[in-house]
């Protein structure tokens, strides 16, 4: 290298960009993760929370829906990682690239998003009818 020369990365902004946005998928797939996990355990929060109840014995359920859901959004947590680990090779490899690529689109984004919304409203059935059974 010469000397008062600096190096410098093309396209660093795209880059630093791309990098932003896999880093927020992995947060958001490490938090659905841990939700798919308290989701698995839940009945081990309910176990904990009988004695603040005041009822001497609470009826733990041990529901196959909310282990289905918790093993479920823990998979689909796995997944995200994976497909945003995908899409942020594949965005580098564009970005460096001198053609001009079409843009994704976002049915993906939109699948899963309608995964954890349809999750998210069973989970909420699952939790009205788990406490009001205990009523």
């Amino acid at each position: 290298m010469q000397a008062g020369k600096t190096m410098t990365i093309r396209n660093y902004s795209d880059h630093a960009a791309n990098e932003r946005t896999f880093l927020a998928w992995v947060r958001t797939s490490i938090a659905v993760i841990a939700f798919g996990f308290l989701v698995e355990r839940f009945d081990l929060f309910l176990a904990y929370m009988a004695p603040a109840t005041g009822k001497p014995r609470l009826a733990v359920p041990h529901g196959e829906f909310g282990h289905v859901a918790g093993l479920t959004l823990i998979v689909l947590g796995m997944a995200m990682i994976a497909i945003a680990a995908w899409r942020f090779a594949r965005t580098a490899r564009e970005i460096d690239d001198d053609q001009v690529h079409r843009g994704t689109g976002s049915r993906t984004d939109y699948a899963l998003a309608a995964l954890l919304i349809i999750l998210s409203v069973g989970l909420l059935f699952y939790l009205y009818h788990t406490l009001s059974a205990q009523a």
